[in-house]
């Protein structure tokens, strides 16, 4: 990819959990392809650092919000701040989301709740905010980050099996809305293996962190865990006019594990 290709020129962006990780690769990539962008955080400090960042390597605007992605009342206020500081918004990455380890029998009520409200809830809300406000900028999309943990499960992670399987199918009855409506907005779904962000860090708590990142590489037929960069480019294809005709549909992008 290069600054030049320009391949989402003119889009306007909302990237939820944009303080890092994902996220900010997403919004980093967005911008060097030639998006304005907002990126939002529950961390204040950090999605204004962010933003500053990418306004200036970037030259695009790029705008930090303080957001609860949990809230319905932060979630109107952060789609209408992003739409009247960018002009208007085209795109929404649902990207905030947590992973607490725990099984059917160790998870505690408040850390499967705490699970579903950011992984699976937030997804709904923003969902719900942005449809009209995207509509008036159409065309739109939205983008919603799940995992290979909606397809594929593991004892140990009831809450983020079952949050990402909703978004999941959430992402298909969202697209059939839009397009029920005549929205011209087209709803997909990114379904990423291990990545080398900081929730890997928290789930393979313990040990040598670089051992740990080995051992989950043996899982992957291509013997590598993926990158945050990985998945900026599957965002770029599902927020530009190139996937036009692709809605209620999932990318995996798993190294393969799926196909075992």
């Amino acid at each position: 990819m290069t600054a030049a290709s320009q391949r989402l020129a003119g889009k306007r962006a909302l990237i939820t959990g944009a303080a890092g990780g994902i996220g900010f690769a997403i919004a980093e990539m967005f911008a060097a392809e030639g998006a304005s962008v907002a990126l939002s955080d529950i961390d204040e400090p950090g999605v204004k650092t962010a933003a500053g960042s990418i306004a200036e390597s970037s030259e695009m605007p790029a705008i930090g919000l303080v957001h609860d992605v949990t809230s319905q009342e932060s979630w109107a206020d952060t789609v209408a701040n992003a739409s009247d500081q960018l002009g208007g918004l085209n795109v929404l990455v649902n990207n905030a989301g947590v992973c607490i380890p725990g099984s059917v029998e160790s998870l505690s009520e408040d850390d499967w709740q705490r699970t579903l409200d950011i992984d699976l809830t937030s997804v709904f809300l923003g969902c719900k905010a942005a449809l009209p406000v995207l509509a008036e900028s159409a065309p739109g999309a939205i983008v919603n980050i799940a995992s290979i943990s909606a397809m594929i499960a593991s004892e140990n992670f009831v809450a983020y099996n079952a949050a990402k399987a909703g978004v999941w199918m959430m992402t298909k009855s969202v697209a059939l809305q839009a397009a029920r409506k005549g929205y011209d907005i087209r709803v997909n779904s990114i379904h990423p293996a291990f990545v080398d962000t900081g929730m890997v860090n928290d789930v393979v708590r313990g040990g040598d962190p670089e051992e740990n990142r080995a051992k989950l590489a043996r899982q992957v037929p291509l013997k590598r865990i993926g990158t945050t960069r990985d998945v900026g480019y599957a965002a770029i294809y599902l927020a530009s006019d190139e996937s036009s005709f692709m809605t209620g549909s999932e990318l995996k992008l798993d190294g393969g594990i799926s196909a075992m």
